[in-house]
């Protein structure tokens, strides 16, 4: 399949004397300046917008105490992304992608204002879930375009840099996230008794802002290309395009049914109230551990040179991840209480580093599938082929939040393995990480090209 990667489908590149100094630290991504820029507001919007995301589970948890609360969450960001996901391609490849980012993050701050109030004055929870609908409608048009506005920025060569890049500083905001969440909860008087997040929705519409004043002076600007007759043709293409390419098919396939087994991130507050009892700090931790995983995972990968086995590492860092989920479903003084007893601490910081490992290996794997994504794309396509991509995957993240949520709400009746709360948290996460691990299986039986794919560059 390397007959995808000739010259003309590639992005611009600066010149050979600025591509060989780019190559000479695993840092010189980072002397393109327009990069850099970008890195650094969306960052500040991933930091922002982690800390919603902890918000709203955590508020509407404390709120309803129902694991079907946590199932509409993905429900709600899931439905806007499937009925949006087409035109958002047609659009990130016929208009121009930077306005396009730049219109996705000023809706999400107005979103970000709609929470801040319905949280403030205690609405109804149904103000929350139109508040995700429409925070799930921009992220859609903001994912693809993005994605396909970072080819322009870099050389070719630093691709696999930049993605690289891209993923620490995401899993950057996802580490830190949790840990601002927490201080902003702790400085405001009465939010635990209330169950208010109405701060954090505001610092996320100030990220916002900044990202967008980050972004805005970006000279290098995608060029739009004569815009394509709207037909159904042209929508679909992106789906064309991944159906006809295994290697893109195969990756994309298998993130996503690995992420909508294996994810068990919306079920946290539960661990943390029902198992652990560790209150919104110990929530905190947990939704700290695969973010912290994955940072680490970045500093190793963009220290090494290119996967030499790519489509390998991605199979068994998968497979790893699913082992990593049902260590963490099972470390737990309910299911081994009855052999023996250990501290509830150490039952949590194991639990813990399960997570870490697991956010590890899951980077593996999103690295992999994001550079071959697009390095296998041509230019005039990889808006609607990310857009294909970002379907796939963020439709497998909120699915399987609601996936995780429904199982543990099915499984809330009492067990010799505890509370009914626990014995759903258990069962979900269990049972998905014996999913994950078949998938992987499939997957490598289905595409072999995978198992055979090589260097990764």
């Amino acid at each position: 399949m390397h007959d995808e990667e000739s010259p003309e489908n590639l992005p611009d590149s600066p010149s050979p004397k600025s591509s060989g100094a780019a190559s000479e630290s695993p840092y010189a991504v980072l002397r393109y300046a327009d990069y850099t820029r970008y890195l650094i507001g969306r960052f500040v919007a991933s930091l922002g917008q982690q800390m919603l995301v902890v918000a709203i589970d955590w508020e509407l948890y404390r709120r309803t105490h129902s694991a079907l609360s946590l199932a509409f969450v993905g429900l709600s960001l899931m439905i806007p992304m499937i009925l949006c996901t087409i035109p958002a391609g047609h659009v990130a490849d016929i208009f121009n992608r930077k306005k396009i980012v730049l219109c996705s993050t000023l809706i999400l701050a107005a979103a970000s204002l709609g929470l801040a109030l319905a949280s403030y004055f205690a609405l109804h929870v149904i103000w929350i879930y139109l508040s995700l609908v429409v925070i799930g409608a921009a992220r859609t048009f903001l994912w693809p375009a993005s994605a396909a506005f970072v080819t322009s920025l870099v050389p070719r060569n630093q691709l696999a840099r930049a993605v690289t890049f891209n993923s620490g500083a995401f899993q950057m905001s996802c580490v830190l996230g949790p840990t601002a969440f927490g201080a902003v909860i702790a400085m405001t008087p009465h939010a635990e008794e209330h169950a208010t997040a109405w701060p954090v929705y505001a610092f996320n519409i100030l990220a916002s802002i900044l990202c967008f004043a980050l972004v805005a002076p970006i000279k290098h600007i995608h060029k739009v290309k004569p815009a394509e007759p709207v037909s159904a043709k042209n929508l679909v293409e992106g789906f064309r395009f991944v159906f006809h390419n295994k290697i893109i098919l195969g990756t994309i396939t298998l993130d996503m049914f690995a992420v909508f087994l294996g994810g068990a991130v919306t079920i946290l507050p539960m661990f943390a109230y029902d198992i652990y009892h560790v209150g919104a700090g110990g929530y905190g931790w947990l939704r700290n551990a695969m973010p912290i995983g994955a940072v680490a995972c970045m500093f190793i990968i963009a220290h090494r040179p290119p996967l030499q086995k790519a489509g390998r590492a991605m199979l068994l860092s998968v497979a790893i991840f699913g082992v990593t989920t049902i260590l963490f479903g099972i470390a737990n003084q309910n299911c081994f209480g009855h052999w023996f007893t250990l501290p509830n601490a150490f039952w949590f910081w194991f639990a813990f580093a399960m997570f870490a490992l697991a956010g590890a290996v899951d980077n593996v794997s999103v690295i992999v599938r994001q550079t071959l994504v697009q390095i296998l794309t041509p230019d005039e396509k990889r808006g609607r082929v990310s857009a294909v991509n970002a379907l796939f995957i963020g439709t497998s993240n909120e699915l399987g939040g609601f996936r995780s949520g429904i199982v543990a709400w099915l499984f809330t009746t009492p067990t010799v393995l505890g509370g009914k709360e626990a014995t759903g948290a258990i069962v979900s996460t269990v049972t998905g990480g014996i999913g994950t691990i078949l998938v992987v299986l499939a997957v490598a039986w289905i595409w072999p090209e995978i198992r055979r794919y090589g260097k990764l560059s």
